[in-house]
């Protein structure tokens, strides 16, 4: 027994150690922001005849409901047509296709050079796409956009200059917007999310001197830097984080560019947004079994790159390590092993993530109290941080289990009613472990009040998360439900 209460307490003050250390990564991010908040990265322009030539590639998979407007953006690019290419990567299965081919030809009969690659197989997904693609150009820059990205015509303008100022920058990330923030609230919990990533996290990586990632979109790649880096690859669902580590281990800098600004929607759904993260962390963790060793043993990085960088790869481990520290507190409140512990200090860490984006929020709109009006929907940020522990916990150890990769790709539908669209993903088991997990986080809760009041508000904020990730997907499941049987009694198929 002495040694079940021994090997518990281990792994109850571990994880909360690693989350602590976690969260103080945040401050040493703040601190960087704050430091280098003013710091000035301009480019000169070129000459008109100066301008290198682009090759912009938008990978879509069964898209019809932006990929219209994408690929209206893009031609609509304030840059030299003789030095712009646009391929189309489409891996469609559905009438997307048909709307990518009606804009390549009506686009190429005005002079963009613009092409329609269709594969006879989705292998490697969008990595292999990607790969695919990269071997019909001969362009010196590829910039990336997903499906429902916009970008604003003088992206290019701004974006490529860095690169002819530096020969050895391979890779140039610009911010995300959001088309549709105000859609409800958990597209605005997800705005706060990504504006405290683009505007603190990203700009204090790049000006920091630390390691920073492609995003997967919104961003230019010099494609030498792809090739030496190795090219994409298929071996984890992150190969945006992949091909950004191997490329910086090769010695190709990367830069941040916060000003320029690409919106793109958010999942209005909430098993969207779930199946996104699900894929992102077990991406995430794949890419740290595949490259954390050599990042350790690379020399030309520092050890700061080297502590900050494992911190990155790590993110979506704390979604474990918050949900071991849950399940273990009934345990240890039983056995009394947790009466002994004294692990308030660590608290003083968890003040970093608020901060940040409180931060983001003012730097974003500092005029006026429009970022105290965003900053409302923290409770559901809250909720989101904490209550897709589950899902991604499955994600991460589906990683740790090698079990083979599936590319679930993540539905948009362009501000109209997700109830009523095709692309709108079906309730989710999940949901019922995340409504048993708020239970028995509000008991455990009720328990501490009687027993340990100073642990109460850290299981009742755990009640809080799981149970409204539940509600949000209980309530998604009975409007589809209201939806189908609604379009059935109208006399058509549901």
């Amino acid at each position: 027994m002495k040694t079940l209460i021994f090997i518990m307490t281990a792994v109850y003050v571990g994880s909360a150690l690693a989350l602590a250390l976690y969260a103080a990564g945040t401050l040493v991010l703040l601190a960087l922001w704050w430091r280098h908040r003013r710091d000035d990265f301009s480019a000169p322009r070129p000459a008109e005849d100066d301008w290198p030539t682009v090759t912009v590639q938008l990978p879509v998979f069964n898209e019809r409901e932006v990929i219209g407007r994408l690929i209206d953006a893009v031609a609509a690019f304030d840059y030299p047509r003789a030095k712009l290419r646009v391929q189309v990567l489409d891996d469609s299965t559905d009438d997307t296709r048909l709307v990518v081919a009606q804009r390549v030809e009506r686009f190429s009969r005005a002079g963009l050079d613009i092409t329609h690659l269709r594969r006879t197989d989705r292998r490697g997904y969008k990595a292999g796409a990607l790969a695919a693609a990269l071997e019909q150009t001969d362009s010196d820059l590829i910039a990336i956009f997903d499906a429902d990205f916009v970008p604003p015509p003088d992206f290019l303008r701004r974006v490529v200059p860095h690169f002819l100022a530096d020969p050895r920058l391979g890779m140039v990330q610009t911010r995300w917007g959001h088309l549709n923030a105000e859609e409800n609230l958990l597209t605005r919990g997800q705005a706060l999310s990504l504006d405290g990533h683009f505007v603190i996290e990203q700009t204090a990586r790049s000006r920091g001197g630390l390691l920073l990632s492609f995003n997967g979109a919104g961003g230019v790649w010099r494609a030498v830097a792809i090739r030496d880096a190795g090219g994409w690859s298929d071996a984890t669902l992150t190969e945006d984080l992949d091909l950004s580590y191997r490329a910086q281990l090769k010695g190709w800098r990367f830069r941040y560019l916060p000003d320029v600004v690409v919106p793109a929607e958010v999942p209005p759904q909430i098993a969207a947004y779930k199946r996104q993260q699900a894929r992102w962390a077990k991406g995430n963790t794949q890419v740290l079994l595949r490259l954390l060793p050599e990042v350790w043993r690379c020399p030309h990085f520092t050890l700061a790159q080297k502590c900050m960088g494992t911190l990155h790869l790590c993110q979506y481990l704390v979604h474990p390590l918050m949900l071991a520290l849950l399940l273990l507190t009934l345990p240890m409140l039983i056995t009394s092993a947790i009466k002994g512990l004294s692990l308030a200090p660590l608290g003083l860490a968890g003040l970093g993530p608020p901060l940040l984006y409180v931060l983001s929020q003012r730097t974003l709109y500092p005029d006026g109290w429009t970022w105290a009006r965003r900053m409302l929907a923290f409770p559901a940020l809250m909720a989101l941080g904490t209550g897709l522990a589950l899902t991604n916990t499955l994600a991460v150890l589906s990683a740790l289990l090698g079990q083979p990769n599936v590319f679930q790709r993540t539905p948009k539908f362009r501000g109209q009613s997700w109830q009523q669209s095709g692309y709108a993903l079906h309730f989710s088991w999940t949901t019922f472990g995340e409504a048993a997990l708020a239970v028995y986080a509000l008991w455990c809760g009720m328990l501490m009040l009687r027993f340990l009041p100073s642990l109460a508000p850290f299981l009742f904020l755990y009640a809080y998360a799981f149970g409204t990730v539940a509600l949000w997907g209980l309530a998604e499941g009975l409007q589809l439900w209201l939806a189908g049987r609604n379009t059935t009694l109208r006399g058509h198929p549901a």
